[in-house]
């Protein structure tokens, strides 16, 4: 599967293209994107574990990734499972730490950067935006919006908002509805969205806002960042994660004999 994203060094892992990029050049290369006048909004996707299930199981989605400016990879296991089998990727770059690095480089001999927060219960981003403005003084969050439930099936819905969206025309669109549907959304509107980019990252808002707690960074550390979540949400992941569980190790197994 190849993308239409950069030039950056590709390693080609269950059938995706994931960039070998670290966190600074992943942040840099979405840095060129808000000083481009390209016109076309480009996105990212952070596949994790059960990205990589989803892409065995839905043409959808391996669409979606098909047309991906940038494939970061989130999960430590996709990670591990790449110096596996011989195609090492220099480091996880979660979704959840590239927003929070990606404002830390907004510094403030240059415009402010101007973000809209789409997704998470409402009020949960609104919350977000205080924490924002209160810990990076170049990020000027200017616009939230809770969608309701089921919304992407709803094209009112959808076109009121793309339409705030372009009101309040940011330059970055964090877009927090979690996975399928975040990725979905955006490859279906991406040339309507009026952004300069959109980062597809889940439960970022949740942890923007302090609702949701990140695994303690030694956790993050030994890969077992996915064992806090389902200890701290287990009726919305455990079922999800013991399918992954479950199909994972083979889809590894798959690419190792591949490799030999």
């Amino acid at each position: 599967m190849s993308s239409t994203n950069n030039d950056s060094p590709k390693v080609s892992l269950f059938g995706v293209e994931i960039d070998a990029v670290t966190m600074p050049q992943a942040v840099e290369e979405v840095r060129r994107w808000l000083g481009s006048e390209d016109g076309r909004c480009k996105y990212v996707v952070t596949p994790n574990v059960d990205h990589t299930v989803m892409l065995q199981e839905s043409q959808e989605f391996r669409d979606v990734y098909e047309g991906a400016n940038l494939i970061l990879a989130d999960g430590w296991p996709v990670v591990a499972a790449s110096r596996l089998v011989g195609r090492p990727l220099p480091e996880r770059v979660a979704g959840s730490d590239l927003v929070p690095t990606l404002f830390d480089s907004a510094s403030d001999d240059q415009p402010p950067m101007t973000v809209y927060l789409l997704g998470a219960m409402l009020g949960v981003a609104e919350t977000a935006a205080a924490n924002i403005r209160k810990k990076w003084s170049n990020v000027v969050v200017v616009g939230t919006y809770s969608p309701p439930f089921g919304f992407e099936k709803d094209a009112e819905e959808c076109d009121r908002i793309l339409a705030m969206i372009a009101e309040a025309n940011p330059e970055v669109l964090v877009v927090g509805l979690g996975a399928p549907k975040q990725e979905l959304w955006v490859h279906k509107h991406c040339d309507r969205i009026q952004a300069r980019t959109a980062l597809c990252v889940g439960a970022t808002i949740d942890f923007l806002a302090g609702e949701k707690s990140r695994a303690p960074r030694w956790v993050q550390k030994i890969g077992m960042e996915w064992c806090h979540r389902v200890l701290t949400e287990p009726k919305r992941l455990a079922k999800r994660y013991a399918k992954d569980a479950w199909i994972f190790p083979r889809l590894v197994l798959r690419e190792w004999m591949g490799a030999r």
